[in-house]
């Protein structure tokens, strides 16, 4: 829009550059009036400037609530992460840590199926629930996996392993793995009714930090050398 060959453009850069202009006309800004967006009613500059201000205030406010309630959702997930290990830690018995393992993380996350499958365990561990063969294909698939894998159940050998199978709708699978190598000597399989609990999208970094510590854990379990 122009009037008499001046754009806004040349207005706006005038203003911009002229910081004394509003000084030497201050009725002008009283006299400005503005569409508000609440009703549309006709208000000052002030009072609109007030309202974007409240806006503001608001926008803040929210973002600082979320940011409280992201914390403290944190700090409840560190403490059952914390607690979980301890949990780990104080079991003595070397041949109960599997069913400890899985019976405390699916009460404390809310995991509603949790199995677990170990290979190259100590012969006095063969007979674990645990400890149940599994495909070479499987052992490959589980040392391939660099971060846990999240998605749909897709008929994955171990969706298999939960006693509920055909109500599974997504699941992580966690690798178990010695520090430092490669191949996993294990897997982690978490399973749930709601497709989106374990999406593909979503991030893996606390299932990796669950798979760490399962895996320290249950080195007890293998066969040494």
């Amino acid at each position: 829009m122009s009037i008499h060959g001046i754009t806004e453009a040349d207005i706006s850069n005038y203003l911009l550059n002229t910081p004394g202009f509003f000084e030497r006309h201050a009725e002008l800004l009283a006299s400005v009036q503005l569409t508000s967006p609440h009703g549309h009613r006709a208000v000052s500059l002030q009072e609109r400037q007030m309202e974007m201000l409240r806006e503001r205030i608001k926008g803040l406010e929210h973002k600082i609530i979320e940011m409280i309630r992201n914390g403290q959702d944190n700090l409840s997930i560190y403490d059952r992460m914390h607690q979980w290990t301890m949990r780990l830690l104080l079991t003595a018995d070397a041949a109960q840590l599997p069913q400890v393992l899985l019976d405390d993380l699916k009460q404390r996350f809310q995991v509603p199926q949790a199995v677990l499958r170990l290979w190259g365990v100590d012969e006095s561990q063969a007979g674990l629930p645990a400890a149940q063969a599994v495909s070479d294909d499987l052992k490959a698939f589980a040392s391939s996996l660099t971060l846990p894998y999240c998605g749909a159940n897709a008929g994955f050998e171990a969706s298999g392993w939960f006693d509920a199978a055909a109500g599974v709708q997504s699941m992580a699978m966690v690798p178990l793995r010695r520090e430092g190598e490669d191949s996993a000597f294990g897997l982690l399989v978490l399973g749930s009714p709601d497709p989106t609990r374990y999406a593909a999208q979503m991030g893996t970094e606390f299932l990796s930090r669950i798979g760490e510590v399962a895996s320290a854990a249950l080195q007890r379990l293998l066969a040494r050398g």
